[in-house]
């Protein structure tokens, strides 16, 4: 087993244990990223945390996983 089926091992594991955890971690940190760049770069930071949450959503699927329990959805941007 190679490096990076060790690493995809580990990501799957964390994603079936965490994927609540993890996508709420995802949609704070863009939150975040939003509010520090005043609302500059919002169309960007959405699309990487929408692609962020599909690249998390094939990785559990491809272990037969549930998706998390907030339906794995990244919210719309907050109104300015």
């Amino acid at each position: 087993m190679g490096f990076l089926d060790k690493a995809r091992a580990k990501a799957t594991e964390a994603m079936d244990k965490h994927g609540d955890k993890i996508h709420q971690g995802l949609n704070k940190a863009g939150e975040l990223a939003d509010r520090r760049t005043q609302g500059r770069h919002t169309d960007k930071i959405t699309n990487a945390k929408t692609k962020a949450a599909e690249a998390l959503e094939k990785l559990n699927k491809k272990n037969g996983g549930q998706p998390p329990s907030d339906g794995g959805t990244v919210p719309p941007p907050p109104p300015r």
